[in-house]
């Protein structure tokens, strides 16, 4: 009965207090476990109405809502939808490097007095002793962590800042927490689960199919082929766009080739100064540019529901990013197109892109530094000569070995540390994993470009989403080809150990090979005869 309550509560409140008259079924599953206090994991497509699973909750709650997330632009959309829609108690504030001094301490009174219920910050802001204490006294009673994928290594956009996140929440009394993406292969969940300190988290993923969006994807064998399917995809005259580069040179030429062929286009890299880069994205979502010609660093916190085509002009870095990256076409509801114009050569670029080893010697000397005493981070970056992402991702291997943690806002060495050379070995083995999934991935990319066989079904069994019927929304189903999932010797979702690779995941049959995910090799994909012959696979007992 209990369930059937806070169902009726939140849906009542998210119609009396915000409006909305109709939940998903993901949605009500994922308030319910907000509701009664359980950290929870969600994973809804781009424009599934992630912010209303902690929003809704929230206003039945009896204390303040903190939520981080990596965009101020992206917060600032939010706030500003908040505040216009939901009842005056449940205003937005925000305290951030956007406000100044003056504005983060009202902010702060607001939410001390009862006048606002949701705190919208930063990492960074929390990473300062005052600032953390101020926040830790408002006694929240709800954490949400919007585009919890940044906490991830494993991701397709790692933020440094993010891996504070597990200790930062236990410095605010350690409330319950609702992380939220858009998409979350498995390992980047196992991942989030452990950088944040999720305890027996409720994990929900669900509706990652999107009927209204049809999926394409065409081998090309040159350049001059992908370039008339691009413009194949623009004189049918629908726009807004988004054209993916792989690289910031990339984006400046296809924009030049683009306008001067009477296309008009801007481009978006990470390199471009702020204001630029602000400018633009306004521009965009204003529709006074109809197309935009964009490395992955454009998107996140995207809310324009009438993109009408999203194009990859290569083969993405992993299904996570496609999955995200594509996510932002049809958000209204109304027919979109993915096209992906992939050629062989896209395989060695990502490869390329997905670099070397860590430099055995930096993180060598990193751990010394650290067994010596304190640092902050910038006093890191000073001493070591590192750029703060390099630095980072050092941080995080030596912090998954052991060798490095984070003692009141300051860098050190954790007792029983290995020693510098040791820890250094075992963060690049610990790497070595890391690239290992990362090539998996960009051949799994391959494999879903290369397919005759659903790719709305290719897609989601790399999320751990099984769909029973071909999706009927790709070049594939459409053609004829797109078949209905094969079946085989291990239930799906089963787990499964090899001699070699230790244990897995079952992921997907087509025709006679399977896809198994290994905890450290990443994704495989076995000849079910040779499985079945050489008994290479066991079903691990529980």
């Amino acid at each position: 009965m209990k369930p059937l309550l806070n169902s009726l509560r939140l849906r009542r409140a998210a119609r009396n207090q915000f409006g909305w008259r109709v939940l998903r079924p993901g949605q009500i599953t994922a308030m319910r476990s907000v509701l009664r206090r359980r950290d929870t994991l969600v994973v809804l497509p781009t424009g599934g109405g992630k912010s209303a699973i902690y929003q809704v909750p929230a206003s039945l709650l009896t204390g303040p809502t903190i939520v981080i997330s990596p965009l101020l632009a992206l917060q600032q959309d939010q706030i500003a939808a908040l505040n216009e829609r939901a009842a005056s108690h449940l205003r937005a504030v925000r305290v951030s490097s956007a406000e100044t001094p003056y504005q983060q301490a009202a902010a702060l009174a607001a939410v001390r007095a009862g006048q606002a219920r949701f705190l919208f910050t930063t990492p960074e802001q929390l990473m300062a002793p005052d600032r953390l204490a101020e926040v830790r006294a408002l006694r929240p009673r709800l954490v949400a962590v919007d585009e919890a994928h940044c906490i991830s290594a494993w991701g397709y956009d790692f933020r440094p800042d993010f891996l504070a996140l597990g200790r930062l929440i236990r410095g605010l009394g350690r409330p319950p927490v609702v992380a939220l993406t858009a998409t979350a292969s498995p390992p980047v969940r196992e991942d989030i689960i452990a950088r944040l300190g999720l305890r027996d988290p409720r994990v929900i993923v669900t509706g990652l199919d999107r009927p209204n969006l049809f999926l394409e994807a065409v081998q090309c064998p040159d350049e001059e082929y992908r370039w008339r399917r691009l413009l194949a995809v623009l004189q049918e005259g629908q726009s807004p766009g988004i054209v993916y580069v792989p690289t910031r040179r990339a984006v400046t030429e296809l924009t030049q080739r683009l306008t001067a062929a009477g296309f008009p286009a801007q481009g978006y890299h990470g390199a471009l100064p702020h204001g630029l880069r602000t400018q633009r994205h306004e521009d965009f979502l204003a529709d006074r540019m109809p197309i935009m010609v964009a490395t992955s660093a454009f998107g996140m916190g995207i809310d324009k529901p009438n993109i009408r085509w999203v194009v990859h002009l290569a083969l993405p870095d992993s299904p996570d990013s496609y999955l995200q990256e594509i996510g932002r076409a049809g958000r209204d509801q109304e027919p979109a197109r993915a096209v992906l114009l992939f050629r062989a050569e896209d395989v060695g670029l990502q490869r390329y892109f997905t670099g070397g080893q860590p430099d055995a010697s930096q993180l060598r000397d990193l751990a010394a530094l650290l067994r010596d005493g304190s640092y902050s981070r910038a006093a890191l970056a000073q001493r070591t000569g590192l750029g703060a992402r390099r630095l980072g991702q050092l941080l995080a291997l030596l912090e998954q070995v052991g060798a490095a943690t984070t003692v009141q806002s300051r860098l050190t060495s954790p007792p029983y540390a290995p020693e510098p050379v040791a820890a250094a070995e075992d963060a690049l083995r610990e790497a070595e994993r890391h690239q290992a999934l990362q090539r998996s991935r960009i051949d799994l990319m391959r494999h879903f470009a290369e397919s005759n066989h659903c790719r709305g079904q290719s897609l989601l069994a790399y999320f751990g989403e099984h769909m029973g019927r071909p999706c009927g929304h790709c070049d594939n189903c459409y053609a004829g080809t797109g078949r209905a999932a094969a079946s085989g010797p291990f239930p799906l979702h089963s787990t499964v150990r090899h001699a070699e690779w230790g244990t897995g995941l079952v992921l997907r049959y087509e025709d006679d090979r399977v896809t198994v995910l290994f905890d450290d090799v990443g994704y495989k994909t076995l000849s079910v005869p040779v499985v079945r012959q050489q008994g290479l696979l066991a079903v691990e007992p529980g």
